[in-house]
């Protein structure tokens, strides 16, 4: 079983530059106006977008989609890097530590709301050390299993968990990430501890899953779609009000009987704070144009989701959530009794 680290143990890094730079169609043009006195040239060098977790996981998925529309309103090219480690926190770091010129941007997800309840000493505050420029999707979740696994359904699931917390796996990938939360939350919806088994992210830990080598894991859509849909993986159900478009056969976690297991991973992107407001409004601006983008409306229905509403793609929307989520997650981590190193 390839198990990256346990808790108690320091997150291996590394940093894998991502696809190449997205060169802009409208290369200096922009389509905006000038912005304020200290952001009117900008951009005028390439943009790097930080994803603080590993390539080809669903966060680094959904920053690929938007960033060559988003390069194209901008007129400049953009680099997707990915800086992974800590649950996502050693990225958020780096990028609260830079230049705060929006040549620096991060995007990350429901974690910026979870990492100050688990880690004590993070090394950054998400109110403080940054800017919010906006919402991007809300993904849902998936409750799924290896293919033999002998539980047919959630409720089964939770049976058979109960009868043996002692033996089944629950994967995810690494204190902080959306699949620990997720599982934290079934853990809690079920009344029961299970064996948790932590990977460097999602990759890893899906494809023991295929693989038989864990039970089952709790997963975002934009990285068990094509798994579910190939067989790959059996499914319980969705952690969302409603059944995905894309899993019409997969029930919702209420409709499967465990009503409090109700999540979506919400993704967003971040800039150092001190970065001028015209710089931050032009990035948001950009991001709206992105998630209007045909293409990308159709490649997150392929994976489950879909962009949030322009409205959601602002600054003070997307500040407004973190506010909101800090509180919850500080409750469910404390409940919970789960730290990090």
């Amino acid at each position: 079983m390839r198990t990256a680290s346990r808790y108690g143990t320091t997150v291996r890094m590394f940093t894998a530059i991502g696809v190449v730079s997205l060169v802009a169609a409208c290369a200096g043009n922009g389509g905006t106006g000038a912005g304020g006195p200290s952001g009117g040239g900008f951009p005028d060098q390439s943009i790097t977008i930080v994803v603080p977790f590993s390539a080809g996981g669903p966060t680094d998925t959904v920053t690929r989609m938007i960033a060559e529309p988003m390069a194209a309103k901008l007129g400049a090219k953009i680099v997707v890097q990915n800086v992974e480690g800590a649950g996502g926190t050693v990225g958020a770091g780096e990028v609260a530590r830079a230049e705060p010129d929006g040549y620096t941007v991060l995007m990350h997800h429901i974690g910026m709301s979870t990492a100050p309840a688990l880690y004590q000493n993070l090394g950054f505050k998400p109110l403080e050390d940054f800017q919010t420029v906006g919402l991007v999707t809300e993904v849902p979740m998936t409750v799924v299993a290896r293919k033999d696994f002998a539980p047919a359904t959630l409720q089964d699931l939770v049976t058979h968990v109960k009868a043996n917390a002692d033996k089944v796996t629950l994967a995810n990938a690494g204190i902080g990430a959306a699949s620990h939360l997720c599982g934290l939350l079934f853990q809690t919806a079920a009344g029961v501890k299970v064996q948790e088994v932590p990977y460097e992210g999602t990759g890893p830990a899906l494809t023991d899953l295929v693989g038989g080598q864990v039970d089952f894991m709790c997963d975002q859509t934009t990285n068990t779609s094509g798994q579910i849909s190939a067989g790959e993986v059996k499914a319980y159900a969705v952690t969302t009000p409603e059944r995905v478009k894309s899993l019409p056969d997969v029930p919702t976690t209420a409709e499967a009987g465990l009503p409090k297991l109700e999540v979506s991973v919400w993704h967003g992107l971040y800039v150092p704070t001190g970065t001028p407001q015209d710089i931050v409004q032009k990035l948001s601006e950009a991001l709206k144009v992105a998630l209007a983008d045909q293409k990308v409306v159709d490649q997150m229905a392929k994976l489950g989701t879909a962009p949030v509403p322009a409205g959601d793609a602002t600054p003070q929307a997307h500040r407004t959530k973190l506010e909101e989520q800090l509180g919850v997650w500080a409750k469910v981590i404390a409940d919970a009794g789960v730290k990090a190193s």
